[in-house]
């Protein structure tokens, strides 16, 4: 629990910004190129620098100490852009957090999928997903009940309420033990790998850190020249990681995410209306998450990622026809919410697993940081580019954005057809197991 509060400071930070989005536009009056970049998706491109950055220092330093200076970064973050006094400044520090966000989704992940047993992995490294969209609705809340306290200032108080749980939550991972993993297959220290197993409860410690030292062993001696970690024996991993990451961005879902109340408005809802159906979206996003964390260690991964694409073509598709053809704002709000459930139940709920698990123990921090690079490069670019598609003056679906869901939806498609012809069930398995399945020996 205490590793996966990292992931409720990385939703609380990245919908915060949503909340402030049109202050922040009507107060420095930026164009929408720079709004995008420098004001939207700065803390993206930060998360970006973190996620590529992130897999070597939890490989080499170990997760405990990656996943404390997380804390920091949150905690700095979030108390110099609400102090900020210019968009420059403001950009600085949420570059500052978007690093400690792209850190926290290497660190967390592979910490807690590393402590788990193959019965109960999937939903204790969902905890961290489960924890994402918490912050995302505490997020959503917290802009409902500050708007329009401190005047026209309200938006620093959105963004530095968000330093409470950061420095909470670096004080508590103080108490936690580093994962057992590391510490027999990098910094080869059994004696302390032994005790943090015997306080997690482990049984057969012994046969357990032989298996794991085995694990690290066959790598080691695999080859120095077939051991890399982009050689051809990890190119399906890869492939896996990098699609999962993929098609969970072209979803939308940061699109709706972050311009939840701008593209609510446009379906006809009042300002503080479309606020507070933000927050409905992250109820449905919290609840549904929670019914995904409940199935996946039951249905498997592959069954939910089937459901989830499922949802998303048929609502996706459908928001699409209620903004073509101008249908009341409640009918495009229930398929909205329907998106946002089949994203939780389904992409939401495996995508940190999935990677997680696919990697073997001595590239999993690396794997990790792999896939959560390529997840958040596409979640900046499409942070990135929706000013240029939205705004109400120049953008190109200024009049009408039916065509940004269709595209979804089409993308959707894609991902179903690859889920089932592709994506192999993880469930049940040891990380050891998996990785003999799934490592091509000998390429």
């Amino acid at each position: 629990m205490i590793a996966a509060l990292a992931g409720f400071i990385f939703g609380f930070d990245t919908v915060v910004i949503s909340g402030a989005n049109l202050p922040i536009k009507e107060l420095w009056h930026t164009s929408p190129w720079f709004h995008g970049f420098f004001i939207m998706s700065m803390a993206l491109w930060g998360t970006v620098v973190g996620a590529v950055f992130g897999g070597f220092p939890t490989q080499k330093y170990g997760r405990k100490n990656v996943l404390l200076w997380v804390g920091i970064l949150f905690s700095v973050s979030a108390l110099g852009s609400a102090l900020a006094n210019g968009p420059y400044l403001f950009s600085f520090f949420r570059f500052i957090g978007g690093i400690g966000i792209g850190v926290s989704s290497v660190a967390a992940p592979t910490y807690v999928s590393e402590i788990s047993t193959p019965s109960t992995r999937g939903r204790l490294v969902a905890m961290y997903q489960f924890n994402i969209v918490f912050g995302i609705l505490i997020a959503f809340l917290s802009n409902y009940f500050l708007q329009g306290v401190g005047g026209n200032n309200d938006w620093r108080w959105m963004l530095g309420v968000m330093a409470i749980p950061s420095l909470i939550y670096t004080f508590m991972v103080f108490s936690i033990p580093e994962s057992p993993r590391w510490l027999v297959a990098v910094k080869r220290d059994n004696a302390t790998a032994r005790k943090v197993m015997e306080r997690l409860g482990m049984n057969n410690i012994d046969a357990e850190i032989q298996v794991i030292t085995a694990s690290a062993t066959h790598e080691t001696q695999a080859g120095h020249a077939n051991n890399h970690f982009f050689s051809k024996k990890y190119s399906s991993i890869l492939w896996l990681a990098f699609l999962v990451a993929f098609f969970n961005q072209w979803s939308g879902i940061n699109f709706i995410l972050y311009y939840a109340p701008e593209i609510l408005s446009r379906a006809g809802l009042a300002a503080k209306e479309s606020l507070f159906n933000s927050i409905a979206i992250g109820g449905t996003n919290l609840i549904f998450t929670f019914l995904g964390l409940y199935l996946i260690d039951r249905l498997g991964r592959k069954t939910l990622l089937v459901i989830g694409s499922l949802g998303y073509i048929v609502s996706l598709a459908m928001v699409a026809w209620c903004f073509k053809t101008h249908a009341s704002a409640g009918v495009m709000m229930v398929f909205l919410l329907m998106f946002i459930a089949a994203h939780a139940i389904g992409q939401g709920a495996v995508i940190w697993v999935f990677i997680s698990e696919i990697f073997p123990n001595k590239v999993r921090a690396m794997g990790q940081s792999f896939g959560a690079s390529v997840h958040w490069v596409f979640a900046a670019l499409i942070t990135l580019i929706t000013p240029v598609f939205l705004d109400k003056d120049n953008g190109i679906f200024k009049d009408n954005p039916w065509p940004i869901f269709g595209f979804f939806a089409f993308m959707m498609l894609m991902q179903l057809i690859w889920v089932l012809s592709k994506v192999p069930e993880t469930k049940g398995v040891s990380l050891e197991e998996l990785e003999r399945k799934l490592v091509k020996e000998g390429q």
